[in-house]
């Protein structure tokens, strides 16, 4: 029975990876029925129109597999890579790689966590180096890219300068806000000037320190290197008043991440445990996690307090981080990535593709030789050249291949884990790495707790005591419960 799969590859998706797509989908018997095409787009996120209209899709059930170039053009980011993989699981579809044949084993769940975990540890080292490059521009006063500011425009030196035409408006709403005009009342306002602006993209408007000549940058502020707009004392006004406006409306917001999320599993109904928040009469928010079934009314399993076992994971995963761990890992994904460089279907097709080449081309030239008719002898160097630039394209092909093979070293991978063992708990996106790359599932029990390691055959059981846990369930009348916000 053949499987039906769409094809999802964002970032500079060339013909020959698309044809090494359709080339393994044929080659496992895999139909493949459309693509998802995000061009010119980053993998580092899953914001991307196409890669959600897959994921929507997938609730259809008219597809059971998604195939991509490699794993690292599906999400460079773990957290998201597990989040949407999980996503997909659920509607019973699986996401493979046509260049990298990682097992389904333990040993292979391994090496894809370790391979997307270093994909997205040096994606991050870019980005760093990226941001120092705008940090040094937004010093200077230079355009980052982005949306250009109403009332401002950039010159062929990339310097803000202000923008005469829509200057005046960006001045009429900063005196309609002060007088005390409604949010909608600028947008109509707006509209009449052929603008289409939401409440939210009016505030940022407002908030935009830009117009003071105050360039903002990652936190850090450099007066002075934009021509202002608004006047000081106005805009100090409008701060004030928005901030008074945006305490009513947002007291009950959280963006709180849990970090166990696609992990964490009910010890008793084996259920996911998903992220809730509780707020309490005097404005309080509390976070725990929740299992799916006690939500519906059909498991009996208490709450638990997010930051309590987020931190007794974390802390285990990174325990596990020890100098002989790390050398049995680091030599266990190498030899592995060696196996899938050695049994990479498609070099070798590529290789055998060349080899019948050359036996062809050198059949064709004997031929030549032996030939005497000028017509015939045309025929057979004409084919002689179609021979020649197959060859030229074959080569180039493995010369790709060779190029994005997954190249990496013990020592390269030692250096992965010991940065991930000496990261600060502090840090959510260290937290989150640790516990996408480590671990693959957490069972929680009233007073025990049992982590399945990726880097371990056996299980890790602990008892722990959970004094944190609510004694009530959320439903009590002096907390308001919803769900964790994304």
């Amino acid at each position: 029975m053949q499987d039906t799969v769409r094809t999802t590859k964002e970032k500079n998706l060339s013909n020959g990876q698309l044809k090494v797509c359709y080339e393994y989908a044929e080659q496992n018997n895999i139909e493949v029925i459309d693509k998802y095409i995000d061009r010119a787009m980053t993998g580092t996120n899953d914001n991307r129109e196409q890669f959600q209209k897959m994921i929507a899709d997938s609730n259809k059930h008219y597809f059971q597999v998604v195939l991509c170039y490699q794993f690292d053009r599906f999400a460079r980011n773990r957290y998201d890579s597990a989040t949407n993989k999980n996503k997909l699981k659920k509607n019973g579809v699986k996401v493979i790689s046509a260049r990298e044949n990682i097992s389904e084993d333990a040993s292979g769940v391994l090496m894809e966590s370790v391979l997307e975990g270093m994909a997205e540890y040096y994606s991050v080292e870019l980005s760093q180096k990226v941001k120092r490059g705008m940090r040094i521009n937004a010093e200077k006063g230079l355009y980052n890219g982005g949306t250009i500011p109403l009332g401002l425009k950039v010159d062929k030196e990339q310097h803000y300068q202000i923008d005469e035409e829509t200057a005046p408006i960006v001045r009429k709403i900063f005196e309609m806000y002060n007088k005390g005009n409604t949010i909608v009342q600028i947008r109509k306002y707006l509209e009449t000037k052929g603008l289409k602006y939401s409440s939210c993209k009016i505030r940022t408007v407002l908030g935009n320190k830009k117009y003071i000549g105050i360039y903002t940058h990652n936190g850090k502020e450099t007066p002075n290197v934009i021509p202002q707009i608004i006047d000081n004392e106005l805009f100090e006004d409008i701060q004030k008043k928005l901030e008074k406006n945006k305490h009513s409306r947002s007291r009950l917001k959280t963006n709180t991440e849990y970090i166990l999320t696609t992990k964490l599993f009910c010890g008793e109904c084996k259920a996911m445990m998903v992220g809730i928040s509780g707020t309490s009469c005097n404005g309080t928010i509390h976070n725990y996690y929740s299992c799916n079934n006690s939500r519906k009314k059909k498991c009996h399993r208490k709450n638990v307090k997010k930051d309590y076992i987020e931190k007794i994971v974390v802390e285990k995963a990174r325990s596990i981080l020890t100098d002989e761990n790390i050398e049995q890992i680091a030599n266990t994904v190498y030899e592995l990535a060696q196996k899938e460089i050695n049994d990479n279907t498609n070099l070798k097709r590529l290789e055998k593709r060349l080899k019948e080449n050359e036996t062809q081309n050198k059949n064709l030239i004997d031929s030549l030789k032996m030939c005497n008719v000028d017509s015939v002898r045309q025929t057979i160097f004409d084919e002689i050249q179609k021979m020649d630039e197959e060859r030229k394209e074959i080569e180039k092909e493995l010369l790709l291949e060779g190029m994005q093979k997954i190249d990496i070293t013990v020592p390269e991978i030692k250096f992965f884990l010991k940065e991930m063992r000496s990261g600060k708990i502090e840090d959510i996106n260290y937290c989150k790495m640790l516990v996408n790359v480590l671990i693959s599932k957490i069972y929680l029990y009233d007073d025990n707790i049992t982590i399945i390691f990726n880097t371990q055959n056996k299980p890790y059981n602990e008892k722990i005591p959970l004094i944190e846990e609510l004694e009530e369930k959320l439903g009590a009348s002096s907390y308001k419960v919803r769900p964790a916000q994304p």
